[in-house]
């Protein structure tokens, strides 16, 4: 089984042309993510699984899976 996560772009690093990142804010947590293969930009909603953005995703869509993981997170910590 595989999971995709949904974040958001917050910055590009395209000082390596062959390999364009961008750091992505997951709910909070922010990480780098490589975007090579992706048409998005800052500001714009992926999907990444293992590192990598595998496609861009509706930003209503995102931020409701966003908002149920805090929501499943709030619960367990309860």
């Amino acid at each position: 089984m595989c999971l995709a996560v949904p974040g958001k772009i917050l910055s590009l690093d395209c000082s390596i042309p062959e390999l364009r990142m961008a750091t992505v804010d997951f709910g909070g947590i922010s990480k780098k993510i490589c975007i090579q293969w992706v048409e998005a930009g800052v500001g714009d909603y992926i999907l990444a699984h293992a590192g990598m953005a595998i496609t861009q995703v509706d930003p209503v869509e995102a931020e409701k899976t966003l908002n149920e993981f805090e929501t499943m997170a709030l619960s367990i910590n309860v």
